[in-house]
């Protein structure tokens, strides 16, 4: 592991793989938006022909797929067009040389002091105005380009892609790596031809290879973009500055042979340039003259030829784009250069490659056929990565072909690492990246575990954390449309939302059907996918930056082994249907009525995901399960909040998300140990949950979400070899903990080969990415996870991340000075305060009569204070609860076990430790997670002293408005004063008179 972690900065690692789409935005980032034209009232009706001009260039756009079509402004003298200029800018100006040639020649001088770096463009009405500005070349300093009208209104389109592609062919071949075709001719008159004849063919070509490879309309117009750029220079200097800039990208280059060289007309200058670019790279070349002879000087530097007075000159040009640059069908061919094969598309050539014969797969490699062809189909990286290699790098076709194919699968998969992509059976059970099905949000969960694959597959983890694999399970969402279409299609709209109990929701649903979409791709998942599931909500809400909360929703797991694969998708099916039904579970709509939200307000998507860990007999569970927060509310010692903790349990994430007794440790300083030995033994994880794999048929709708999940004794893990690493046994002869399981005593469940020993680098991994997210997120956060130990990818164990979700902390900074508070006026006083902010409206207090308290009686505990907060939800009032122990914990012999529903108005919690009942506070677990999330105060009371105490005689002298079982609901004559310090951890409750 790096040794350095720690000043390793997240934005020096995190460099997010830019989607095509990302790529596709900085393209062609010059526009042609706004194209003064500057001609005399006879030249501008010769070449707008009443109107229709600017109909047929706005039609060549669109049938070309491009975005918008300038807007060109004629104006009839340089007064005018001066007057509009100093109105708005423009992209590029077109003068029309009428019959004074001088007149523009002054006028792009005047044009120029007034907007210098415009490109300005000549057109001549006919080749015989040609022979005076090349007599005059010397006085157009000021013209960029000189174009001859020819009667098509391509030449329009040619003059502003080539103003457009020499603005951009720098920045978009740095970004997004773009070809570049070399135009070479100094005849105005033939460059003129050239460029609306290429333009077109390559824009329709690449039009046409969009339809056949995309359904995306958006897509096929940014990918437009991509396309090659043309470049058009005039002399051998600029053609070498040209080849040399851009030799990388460089797919083409169309010469004339004769034109200038170091100043004066050379007739050698076009070969010249051939030989040079040959030597440099391999790529297609075009020699083009009016004389014939020149086909054999074209031939002897192995470059095509193209006679320039041929009748066909359009076609001869179109067939060299065709067949030399990649942009037809690929057509696979003997050594006698006889057709064996065609693919149109790339599922087509990839299996051609796989079949065609070595002879053919030869033919094709030596002459870098097979990466020009994928080069003009924007297939860019694969070309790349295939240009380098030699035919003499292998020593048989077989391992040429695989070499072939395996570039294509590596790149395939590098451009789907934490990526959301659609739906496909054969992508299901692959942990990098996400598959969606369905549309619709991904619900605040959903969208976590999408940042986490994103984030993952973004940085090397590899070079940073060299003993561990960081990964997610493999990961499906059903997006949170369906539900609306789940609950439209089914009628249970007005059914759903009006005042039924649970069990009637929930049976409602299960007889209502999904999509045919859903059901055929689920069907389809189950088909592939053998491992045992995962299938969790993600409300828009749940998780949410805004307003997170945990636990409200169901997490339904099934073991996912029946024999019959129709049981299996029925079971599935079953899972998402309850799903959606939990959103209208009681303690669901408590939330909804504490944080002030409509139910309606909210959609579910579904997360299935693969469950980490390993089959043992007759279960399933991983190695380690556990919870991890950025910001500590109970550091001890040297520990600082910022040093963030973590929770691990053996088996399944439900014993630690429940609150029950996991392992806690600071992953900055895992060594650092509070308790005593003989705490430690006490407070060890005795039992863990493991997925029951005998169990094909279990029944969701009865058994809940435990349904399908035993609770074991934790000896059963030792048995099954999985504690090795995870205990240590306390050696009663030395009063010692010993990494000696052949030794009799307690089992002690510390972690101590990994966190003391460095097994794994599990708590290093875990600091670092717990800074690492929150800097991402820009909030504390949680993580869930998963560990199994298990030799994985590299033969190394493997951390899964299963969620994120941020700790939302409200900073309303509340400074308490004990000294100055009046203690005789506490009834409460803490040292291990959370929350931030004072109040100074709740009258209210229920606290436990501690006489009559059992431990063995809390949930029926749990079920008095759900009867106690109905009565203050009635009265839209809010309390301060105290009673001893965990509030929230699954474990009532270490708490009260309270879901949150049950206790949702209460704006203060305080738990208090006892003699024969001590503290450990609910951290890790969801309960704790909705506590932060709504500012709720949360006080721990360890002992009775002078800096922690709660005042119990003080309560017992108030006015008794209800007295159960085991609480008394008393009340002030005044409001409390609550003071919660965040930043110090204190906390005071003082009464008012």
């Amino acid at each position: 592991m790096n040794n350095n972690i720690d000043e390793l900065a997240l934005s020096n690692l995190y460099n997010r793989k830019r989607s095509d789409r990302d790529i596709f935005q900085e393209l062609m980032a010059f526009k042609v938006k706004e194209v003064l034209l500057i001609a005399n009232h006879y030249d501008a009706y010769s070449i707008v022909r009443e109107g229709r001009f600017f109909d047929k260039i706005f039609g060549e756009y669109l049938q070309l797929n491009l975005f918008t079509a300038p807007r060109i402004t004629s104006v009839a003298t340089c007064a005018e067009a001066e007057e509009l200029m100093a109105e708005r800018d423009f992209d590029m100006i077109i003068l029309m040389a009428g019959l004074d040639k001088q007149l523009p020649l002054q006028m792009s001088a005047r044009l120029k002091e007034v907007q210098p770096n415009v490109p300005i463009l000549l057109m001549v009405n006919n080749n015989a105005d040609l022979k005076f500005f090349d007599e005059a070349s010397g006085n157009i300093e000021h013209i960029d380009r000189v174009f001859v009208w020819n009667g098509d209104s391509r030449v329009f389109l040619a003059m502003i892609k080539y103003v457009e592609d020499k603005m951009n062919v720098a920045n978009d071949v740095k970004v997004g790596d773009v070809r570049v075709i070399l135009l070479v001719e100094d005849s105005q008159k033939y460059y003129t031809r050239y460029l609306p004849l290429l333009y077109s063919i390559i824009m329709r070509q690449t039009q046409a290879i969009l339809e056949e490879e995309s359904s995306d309309q958006l897509h096929k117009i940014m990918k437009m973009r991509v396309r090659p750029k043309i470049l058009l220079v005039s002399n051998y200097e600029d053609a070498v500055e040209i080849v040399d800039e851009y030799l990388d990208n460089l797919i083409c280059v169309i010469s004339d042979v004769q034109y200038a060289r170091n100043g004066v007309d050379d007739v050698d200058a076009g070969v010249e340039l051939i030989k040079y670019v040959k030597s440099k790279t391999i790529i297609p070349t075009l020699l083009q003259s009016s004389d014939p002879a020149n086909a054999l000087r074209a031939e002897a530097v192995n470059s095509d030829f193209i006679d320039k007075n041929s009748d066909s000159l359009s076609l001869d040009i179109y067939n060299f784009i065709h067949q030399k640059l990649g942009f037809g069908n690929f057509v696979f061919k003997n050594s006698r250069g006889a057709k064996v094969a065609v693919a149109r598309n790339m599922k087509e050539f990839l299996e051609c490659i796989q079949d065609v014969s070595p002879e053919s797969l030869l033919y094709h490699a030596r002459r870098n056929g097979i990466s020009t062809w994928l080069m003009a189909r924007g297939e860019i990286t694969i070309a790349k990565q295939l240009r380098p290699y030699r035919i003499e790098d292998f020593d048989s076709f077989t391992k040429l072909r695989q070499a072939i194919l395996d570039v294509f699968e590596d790149v395939r998969l590098k451009r789907l690492r934490g990526k959301v992509v659609m739906f496909d059976k054969e992508k299901v059970k692959s942990s990098r990246y996400i598959v969606r099905i369905g549309e619709g949000s991904f619900g605040g969960k959903g969208r976590g575990v999408a940042f986490l694959s994103n984030f993952i597959e973004n940085i090397s983890f590899d070079r940073i954390v060299d003993d561990i694999n960081i990964r997610i399970p493999a990961t499906t969402i059903i997006g949170a449309g369906e539900f609306t279409h789940f609950i439209e299609k089914n009628n249970l709209y007005t059914l759903a939302f009006v005042e039924k109990k649970y069990d009637e929701i929930k049976e409602l649903f299960l007889k209502s059907d999904l999509s045919d979409e859903v059901n055929e791709k689920l069907m389809q998942y189950v088909e592939v996918m053998d491992q045992p599931l995962a299938i969790r909500s993600s409300g828009l809400f749940e998780d949410s930056l805004l307003q997170p909360f945990a636990g409200v929703y169901a997490t339904y797991m099934v073991p996912n082994n029946h024999p019959d694969i129709n049981e299996r998708f029925k079971q599935l099916c079953t899972a998402v249907k309850l799903v959606y039904a939990s959103m209208f579970s009681d303690p669901a709509k408590a939330y909804f009525d504490a944080v002030n939200y409509k139910i309606e307000e909210e959609k579910m998507a579904v997360i299935i995901q693969e469950v980490v860990g390993g089959k043992v007999g007759d279960r399933f569970y991983p190695h380690i399960s556990g919870v991890a927060q950025s910001y500590n509310y109970y550091p001890f010692s040297y520990m600082k909040p910022e040093d963030g903790f973590a929770v691990l349990g053996v088996g399944l994430g439900k014993y630690v998300v429940g609150g029950e007794k996991a392992y806690r440790f600071c992953p900055k300083h895992p060594k650092l140990e509070l308790n005593s030995i003989q705490d430690q033994i006490k407070d060890s994880q005795t039992h863990f949950y493991a997925l029951d794999l005998e169990k094909e048929d279990y029944c969701l709708e009865t058994g809940g979400e435990d349904a399908a999940i035993v609770k074991l004794n934790i000896k059963e893990a030792e048995e099954d070899g999985n504690l090795k690493h995870c205990a240590t046994v306390y050696d009663y002869s030395y009063d010692r903990m010993v990494n000696d399981f052949s030794k009799r005593g307690p089992r002690v469940i510390n972690y101590s080969n990994i966190l003391k020993y460095d097994y794994i680098p599990l708590s290093r991994t875990l600091d670092m990415l717990l800074r690492f997210f929150k800097e991402a997120m820009g909030a504390p956060v949680e993580i869930e996870f998963a560990v199994d130990l298990e030799p994985g990818r590299r033969n190394l164990p493997t951390l899964h991340l299963l969620q994120i979700k941020p700790l939302i902390r409200v900073e309303n900074n509340v400074n308490i000075d004990f000294d100055e508070v009046d203690k005789s006026k506490m009834i409460l006083q803490s040292i291990k305060g959370m929350g931030n902010g004072r109040l100074n409206h709740i009258k209210d207090v229920v606290y436990m009569n501690i006489d009559v308290f059992d431990r063995t009686k809390t949930a029926e505990m749990g079920a008095e204070m759900a009867e106690i907060n109905k009565y203050f939800e009635e009265q839209g009032k809010e309390y301060v609860l105290v009673g001893p122990g965990r509030w929230g914990t699954r474990d009532r012999f270490t708490g009260i076990p309270v879901f949150w529903s049950q206790i949702s108005h209460a704006r203060v919690i305080v738990e208090m430790g006892l003699p024969d009942f001590p503290l450990d506070a609910s951290l890790g677990s969801h309960f704790f997670h909705n506590v932060t999330s709504m500012n709720v105060g949360y006080f721990s009371v360890h002992n009775n002293g002078e800096e922690q105490f709660v005042n119990l005689d003080m309560l017992k002298e108030q006015t008794l408005v209800r007295e159960t079982v085991y609480f008394r609901h008393v009340e002030f004559n005044e409001p409390l004063t609550i003071l919660m310090d965040g930043k110090q951890q204190k906390a005071a409750i003082v009464v008012n008179d």
